[in-house]
Parts: structure tokens; sequence; C-alpha cells
């Protein structure tokens, strides 16, 4: 059996990384990663478009110059996109966030497993947990750049607000306001680097105790080496 301090440690650490999983889920259902407001000239007046989306499904709204509404609709975000780029940027982002959540899953088992028990394979113990957190730290950090690198540079909003409303033409304008389920991965990452320092701070703990009980035989005193 673990002892004590042990348990505590990994336990701490299944409960960083339970939320992290438990986010990172939340993060692929929810639309809300980005709120655009998409401007289009017309020939007899200015179109403004809404739009509230994350990576699978969205919602749009159209208004006139007056501010007047005149639709609204719900999308699925695959099937608004021509872009080559940027359906493989967002199929990207979705392989990430999936291997981000494998990732912390097998990390949330591996700090559950320490706290109930002794593993003899060193690889399920800090090491283990170390790859596993750092990986879906990377996978998460590699998602949360290529999103407004999309929006950015492959103009994503704009190409989903013509998908909602064919005759829009001319782009004169974006506004975009980045929402929760985009700001959870940085709460997902900064739960994994506190998973690592909980863990790191044990393994320090321990290793200096083994250090500790393995001094050599000079630090001992001259009387008992006499003896």
């Amino acid at each position: 059996m673990p002892s004590r301090k042990k348990t505590t440690m990994f336990a701490s650490a299944f409960f960083t990384c339970a939320c992290s999983f438990v986010l990172i889920c939340v993060a692929l259902a929810t639309p809300h990663w980005i709120s655009s407001q998409v401007g289009f000239s017309g020939t007899n007046s200015n179109v403004t478009v809404s739009l509230t989306y994350g990576l699978f499904s969205g919602t749009c709204e159209q208004f006139v110059a007056a501010g007047l509404q005149v639709a609204e609709t719900t999308f699925q975000v695959a099937d608004n996109l021509r872009n080559t780029e940027a359906q493989s940027t967002i199929t990207a982002i979705i392989v990430m966030l999936v291997l981000s959540l494998l990732s912390s899953l097998l990390s949330s088992g591996f700090t559950c497993t320490n706290a109930v028990s002794n593993p003899y394979q060193t690889f399920l113990g800090p090491t283990g947990v170390y790859t596993w957190n750092s990986l879906c730290t990377i996978f998460t950090l590699i998602a949360m750049i290529l999103f407004p690198v999309n929006i950015e540079e492959n103009g994503l909003s704009v190409e989903l607000a013509q998908g909602c409303f064919s005759l829009l033409q001319t782009n004169t304008k974006s506004e975009h306001t980045y929402g929760y389920s985009y700001w959870i991965m940085l709460l997902i990452i900064f739960l994994n680097i506190a998973s690592i320092i909980i863990i790191y701070f044990y393994d320090h703990a321990r290793y200096s105790k083994k250090k500790e009980q393995e001094r050599p035989i000079e630090n001992a005193p001259k009387d008992v080496i006499l003896f």
C-alpha cells in the first residue's frame, strides 16, 4: 500500500487530470469558441453577419445597415467550408484535442493507480504522469494556436458567413471575440502544469529521502567507523 503522503499527492494530481479531461470534452462540445461580426458591401446597402460557432456547429444572423435582422440560421462548420486550408486546419484542431483527451485520460489512470497502489514498472509512476501531462499540454497548446491562425490567415469567419448567406460578396471588415470554449484551453494547460508540479514535489521529496538514507560511510561518526 502507498504511504499517506503519496496517496494525497497523487490523489490531488488525479483531481487536476480529471478536471482537465472534463474541460477538454466541454471545449470540443460547446459552440462558443468565437463570436464574429463580418461586414459585407452590397449594391444597395451594407450587410453585417453575426456568427457564434465552435469546431462543429454554430449560429449566424444577418443584419442590414439599419440594424434590422433579416435572417437567422444554424449551420454545421464542415458543411459551410470550401477552403481546403481552413478545412484541414479545423480537422487538425479536432485531432489535437482528441489526442489531448486521450493523454488526459491516461494521465488520470496513472495518477489514480499510484494513489491506491505501488506499481513496479517505472513508467507507471511519475515518469508516466510527466509524459502524458506534457503531451496533453503540447496538444492543447497547438490547438490553441491553430484556431486563431485559421481565423486570421484563412478567413474562417468570412467563409462561414458566405456559406450561411450565399449572396454575400465583398468583405469589408471583420471583428472577432474569442469565447469561453476557446479560453478553457488555457485552463486545461494550467491544470496539466499543476499536475506535473504536484508529482515533481513528491518525486523530489522521495529522491531526497532516499539519498539521505544512502549516505556514504565516510559521513558516519568516527567512533562508529573505528568500532
